[in-house]
């Protein structure tokens, strides 16, 4: 099915999602970046892909003006601080929306794009690859059963060299990024936990360590979820290469073992000796393509705002806790 797009934003992440949103039907028609370089860089990467080159527009309210009515949707990948009044203008101007992670800088931001999702009726999809991925909604659809029994713990660990490949950029402007690895490549792991537990955590206590950087590189969060169950978090940003990241949900009955991008999904049920693969689930092909089939109707929103607002009330907790040496914080 071809949509209309529009790309706003074509830096590297932008440009990475390109080969798949092209195999699965996006008709780019305009790229607003303000960046001459990288609407440069994009244009050579559609023109590998086949694709015609789209017009540049520096200021989406221009672009938004002028190209709204020729528009299905929009795949927003800017900086973090720009989520909230970009995605906003965009369900305003009658679009649907993909999202690129984290959703918002805060929970006030989350509930305000909330809001004009249900008012203008827009759909409103976050990027995340664990909350898109099959597996991981095999995995949330078997907790919530409760095939597996009780959930007791939640135990996360991911892993990353991102102070260094990350130095020199807005990722580590606190303005701009909302936050250091645990709010980057460490939201993966927040939102999969989020997805996962479908409640809110009642409880959180937080330490950050920035390690001479503007930003937080290494994390440890410990909280309470409004069940009961209890959850780690552990991230480090500053790591040898080739450490992994891995998620455990402790049931009563079994346990999961997965990652933070719903890469894997293997189960151990009480009774067996080893994990097993969970076999006939499709595997997670991009952003894009779930978006399309939710706006086609053919699956329900896998990763909505409101797992975003779960996650980003989870993040104010982090912030606050972490500033007061760890001190718990209710979330509510």
């Amino acid at each position: 099915m071809t949509t209309r797009t529009a790309l706003i934003g074509a830096g590297n992440m932008a440009r990475h999602h390109l080969p798949l949103m092209i195999e699965a039907g996006a008709d780019i028609r305009v790229i607003c970046e303000p960046s001459p370089d990288n609407y440069e860089l994009a244009l050579d990467k559609l023109a590998e892909l086949g694709a015609p080159p789209p017009p540049h527009v520096l200021e989406l309210a221009v672009m938004l003006e002028n190209y709204a009515d020729e528009l299905d949707a929009v795949f927003i990948v800017t900086p973090h601080n720009l989520h909230h009044d970009h995605a906003k203008a965009c369900l305003k101007a009658g679009l649907d929306v993909l999202l690129e992670k984290p959703m918002v800088m805060n929970a006030q931001e989350a509930i305000s794009l909330m809001e004009t999702r249900d008012r203008t009726g827009g759909r409103l999809v976050v990027a995340f690859q664990g909350g898109l991925s099959p597996q991981i909604r095999h995995a949330a659809a078997l907790i919530a059963s409760g095939e597996l029994g009780e959930l007791r713990t939640v135990t996360g660990m991911v892993w990353q060299g991102w102070k260094e490949n990350t130095a020199g950029t807005w990722r580590q402007i606190p303005k701009i990024a909302g936050g250091g690895f645990l709010f980057d490549s460490g939201a993966h792991m927040l939102n999969t936990v989020c997805t996962l537990v479908g409640e809110d955590f009642a409880t959180v206590a937080a330490w950050l360590e920035n390690r001479g950087a503007a930003v937080d590189i290494d994390g440890v969060v410990m909280g309470r979820l409004e069940s009961g169950a209890l959850v780690t978090i552990n991230g480090c940003g500053d790591c040898i290469p080739g450490l992994y990241n891995e998620l455990y949900v402790n049931m009563t009955g079994g346990v999961i073992r997965t990652g933070m991008y719903g890469e894997r999904l293997l189960i151990r049920r009480a009774g067996e000796t080893e994990y097993r693969d969970v076999d006939g689930l499709p595997a997670m092909r991009g952003a894009w393509e779930q978006f399309t089939q939710v706006r086609a109707g053919e699956i329900e929103n896998p990763c909505p705002p409101e797992v975003g607002l779960r996650m980003a009330k989870l993040w104010d907790a982090i912030i606050e806790s972490a500033s007061k040496d760890g001190m718990p914080v209710r979330t509510y």
